[in-house]
C-alpha cells in the first residue's frame, strides 16, 4: 500500500495493529525549539531516529542528550534510541527544528533502553554502477545492535549515484518457512535528492507474472506484508528509504528470492555481505 506524503501532525502513519502490517509501527514527529512529544506503546518496542535535527530523549529516569547530528539525511550517519515495550518516553527539541522517525515492532518482552551513536552504525556498501545496483545501507538496529532487541530491524538505505535498482533480485519474506524464508512485515519512507525526484515501487504476488507498480515521491510511505518488492530510482536522482522490518517469530531476516532472477545474486558484488547484516 502506498501512502503519499501528508502532514500527519505527529500522529502515527502506521498505527499499532495495522490491518496490512500488524507487526510494524511508524510515526514521524516534527518539533521546533522548546517543543516536546511523549508516547508509550503497549506491545511494541520502538527505535527513535532523528532524520534531521537534534533532540534529547528521556526514558526510564535517564536522559540521552543530543541525539542526531544531521541537518539533512544525505550528510552523515544517523543516531537513535531504543525504547522498550510499554515504557514512556519524552522527546525534547531544545534548538532549531527536528524531524524524527519512530519505528516499531510488535514484541512482548521488555528490555533496557539504550542509545545508538554514529560510531555504532553498521555500514555496508554493495552492488556496482555496471549492474545498476549500487547501494549503501546504514544499520541502526542490525545484526549486532548496541543493546538487546526483540524482533525489530531498522536501517537507512541509499542508492549510490543517480538512478539505480534496490531490493534486487526480487525477494519476499511473507511466511515462516525457515531456513528459506521468514515472515517480516516492512515499512519504507522514501526521500529523494533533489527532492523533486521520484521512483517506482514494484509489488508482485507470489505465483503471478504481474503486480502493481507504485509511483513514489519524496515523503512517500510504502507498507507491505507479502510479495516481491524491488524498487528503482529515476535517472538523475539519489533515493533514500528509511526501513522498518519486524519479524513474527524471530529477528533475523531470511529472504526468499524469485526463482527466475535468483541467479543474479552471483552477479552483484558484495551481495552476500549485505545479506549477512540482516541476520
Amino acid at each position: 500500500m502506498h501512502i503519499p506524503q501528508f502532514e500527519n501532525n505527529n500522529k502515527p502513519i502506521v498505527d499499532c495493529n495495522s490491518e496490512i502490517v500488524p507487526l510494524c509501527y511508524f510515526n514521524i514527529i516534527k518539533l521546533s525549539a522548546g517543543e516536546e512529544f511523549s508516547y508509550q506503546l503497549s506491545g511494541y518496542e520502538t527505535c527513535i531516529v532523528p532524520a534531521t535535527g537534534t533532540i534529547d530523549v528521556e526514558v526510564e529516569g535517564q536522559t540521552f542528550k543530543d541525539v542526531g547530528k544531521r541537518s539533512h539525511i544525505w550528510e552523515s550517519d544517523p543516531e537513535g534510541v531504543y525504547i522498550p515495550v510499554n515504557i514512556k518516553v519524552r522527546l525534547i527539541c531544545h534548538h532549531g527544528k527536528a524531524e524524527v522517525f519512530v519505528s516499531g515492532g510488535k514484541h512482548n518482552e521488555t528490555y533496557e533502553a539504550f542509545v545508538i551513536r554514529q560510531n555504532d552504525i553498521d555500514k555496508v556498501q554493495y552492488g556496482s554502477d555496471d549492474t545498476k545496483t549500487h547501494r549503501k545501507i546504514k544499520h541502526i538496529l542490525g545484526k549486532n545492535p548496541a543493546g538487546k532487541v526483540g524482533k525489530l530491524l531498522v536501517s537507512e538505505l541509499f542508492t549510490v549515484g543517480e538512478g539505480g535498482w534496490s531490493g534486487f533480485p526480487p525477494h519476499k519474506h511473507e511466511a515462516d518457512m525457515l531456513p528459506d524464508e521468514s515472515r517480516h512485515n516492512e515499512v519504507y519512507n522514501f526521500r529523494f535528492n533533489p527532492s523533486n525526484g521520484f521512483g517506482a515501487q514494484f509489488l508482485t504476488p507470489d505465483g503471478e507474472d504481474f503486480g502493481p507498480v507504485y509511483h513514489v515521491r519524496d515523503g512517500s510511505t510504502f507498507i507491505f506484508d507479502k510479495g516481491y518488492h524491488p524498487c528503482v530510482a529515476a535517472p538523475g536522482f539519489e533515493m533514500y528509504y528509511f526501513t522498518i522490518l519486524a519479524g513474527e517469530s524471530q529477528r533475523p531476516l531470511h529472504m526468499n528470492y524469485q526463482k527466475e532472477y535468483a541467479y543474479q545474486l552471483k552477479t552483484i558484488p558484495g551481495m552476500q555481505d549485505m545479506l549477512n547484516k540482516f541476520k
